[in-house]
């Protein structure tokens, strides 16, 4: 079942919505080996180091479009967590009902953003597995956990696409390299006049293949080579994302924040100090970094107390590049009402970040959009999930591409523009994100 919104920015009632039950059951270690084993070109996917969730069907969903694109999906999903029967003796977070989330980095996109709730959800942690079936009320008395798995497995196969694997061959997106070479040079020239100290330009490439496209290899090829990010899948939005926007869980909010860059391929051999050297004691790339910090922890400061947002980042060191990167946590405050707020609320209080937009962040992104010229749709968007405990985890939508045809992939990468920034360096930069998942094709 599928609820259409109004796609105007103005705020609409929320449709009826149906009555789910929610039954959740706990899995034996010979039920569930891998997360991987059920990979599928059209699962919903979030998982990082054999950790996380993966979703078959939909029970419900919801699209919508413009400034109050959050707004609506929260309130239609609050409106189905107070319709729904759930009966979850596991209680963990990713636990009874869930929705997968993506949506569109601005709300001028054309990208309709969404929240799905899957037919059935398989978790997993350090814990423990567990299923989930999210079905019509009148249908629940029909699953145990065998019924359950089977319909999980016969839900996978109709989700995968076995096919061939193609060649690919890449190509100019809506930026060329020369455009965005010049596009950086403009931004530097324009931060005086737009009043911002760093900006986050993006650019695109086309991926298009000679077979279609099977998403489930993609994402396998991410979460081998890239098993410290949060590899995700939702409807064709597809990537490995190093950057948690705002993990909630019992009332803790949690963000990884980078910004900051090295790229690996062009280190020198045998100097274990080189990326120390250029990045922690780099004073562009420590003031990028700084920027970044700032915009999250101003943005989480009214909402919460005791705040741990160390005064140095770390160096993340993934398979293409280093990043600065800093964790940063906090005890969230209740709100007007009594309620803790949940991590859609925090994902709407926090998007954009200066990590993919600029400094200020409103001024930055209409420089943006006039520099780049094209849409990012789910880009640097959050993507992730919400339970219905308010629980969840969104992280920033980077190191990915989004499907637009089964033998046709866009592939975007951005980099953060401050005083000092060349142009050449920054492209290259932008090829080095796009490494996970030209590999992840098997394009390099």
């Amino acid at each position: 079942m599928s609820a259409e919104l109004p796609l105007d920015h103005a705020y609409a009632p929320q449709p009826a919505v149906p009555e789910l039950t929610s039954l959740t059951f706990a899995l034996a270690p010979t039920e569930l080996a891998t997360l991987g084993d059920f990979f599928a070109h059209e699962a919903k996917i979030w998982t990082r180091q054999g950790h996380g969730l993966v979703g078959f069907g939909e029970a419900a969903s919801i699209r919508t479009r413009g400034e109050h694109r959050f707004t609506q999906a929260r309130e239609w999903f609050a409106h189905i967590r107070a319709a729904a029967t759930i009966l979850d003796p596991i209680q963990r977070p990713g636990s009874a009902l869930v929705c997968f989330g993506a949506f569109s980095f601005s709300f001028t996109s054309s990208y309709e953003s969404r929240l799905v709730i899957p037919q059935v959800v398989i978790g997993q942690d350090g814990a423990g597995a567990w299923i989930t079936v999210n079905a019509p009320s009148d249908h629940a008395t029909d699953f145990d956990v065998r019924a359950a798995l089977e319909l999980a497995h016969r839900l996978k196969d109709e989700a995968s696409m076995p096919s061939a694997r193609g060649s690919i061959r890449l190509s100019s997106g809506q930026l060329t390299a020369g455009s965005y070479v010049q596009a950086v040079g403009q931004a530097l020239s324009m931060f005086n006049e737009y009043g911002i100290s760093k900006l986050v330009l993006a650019r695109d490439i086309l991926a298009q293949s000679t077979e279609r496209i099977d998403l489930a290899h993609v994402v396998a090829k991410l979460t081998e080579g890239y098993g410290k990010c949060w590899t995700y899948l939702v409807d064709g939005l597809v990537g490995a994302t190093p950057e948690m926007l705002v993990r909630v869980t019992n009332g803790v909010a949690e963000a990884r924040v980078l910004a900051g860059t090295l790229d690996r391929a062009t280190a020198p051999s045998h100097d274990p100090q080189y990326p120390s050297r250029m990045l922690l004691e780099d004073p562009k790339q420590r003031t990028e970094h700084e920027l970044a910090i700032d915009s999250l922890t101003e943005a989480l400061a009214p909402i919460s107390h005791g705040m741990n947002a160390p005064r140095e980042p770390f160096i993340l060191e993934l398979p293409n590049v280093w990043h600065l990167a800093s964790d940063v946590s906090a005890q969230l405050k209740p709100n007007a009402d009594g309620k803790m707020p949940t991590a859609l609320d925090l994902v709407e209080i926090f998007h954009p970040t200066a990590a993919v937009c600029g400094t200020p962040t409103k001024a930055a992104g209409v420089l943006l959009r006039k520099l780049e010229g094209m849409d990012r749709g789910p880009y640097a968007g959050p993507v992730g999930w919400l339970d219905e405990r308010g629980d969840g985890e969104f992280g920033i939508a980077l190191r990915g591409g989004v499907l637009e045809a089964e033998k046709e992939m866009r592939l975007y990468a951005g980099c953060g523009i401050v005083p000092g920034s060349v142009p050449e360096a920054e492209l290259a930069e932008s090829w080095a994100k796009m490494r996970p998942m030209r590999q992840a094709l098997e394009a390099d």
